[in-house]
């Protein structure tokens, strides 16, 4: 297993194998199946490790962990203008301001 291990893994089933699957999100191209959520963590992590050890071998850049990635807070998305009148309309009955609105309503 890697040392200081600061990768993003899920565990989540997979209806086609009938097996649950192990996952790493800076490694998308990853995966692991067993027959119980610890054993496919377990899984991943070790295939994951080795391919560390081979990226860190070939000297080739390794994936910076999203726990270490720096966040802004902000991100633009785009809607629809009916959705975006909407929304401004519902920010403005509440008064609040659209940001919030929209904020509390991705938390929620």
């Amino acid at each position: 297993m890697l040392k200081n291990d600061r990768y993003t893994y899920r565990v989540t089933w997979s209806e086609e194998d009938e097996e649950h699957v192990g996952l790493c999100a800076e490694f998308p191209s990853l995966s692991w199946l067993d027959a119980t959520p610890e054993a496919a963590l377990k899984g991943i992590r070790k295939v994951v490790a080795g391919v560390v050890a081979d990226m860190k071998k070939n000297k080739e850049p390794l994936p910076e962990p999203l726990a270490s990635r720096p966040y802004s807070g902000r991100f633009l998305v785009r809607v629809p203008p009916d959705t975006h009148r909407r929304l401004a309309t519902q920010a403005a009955e509440a008064g609040v301001s659209l940001n919030r609105l929209v904020s509390s309503k991705l938390e929620g």
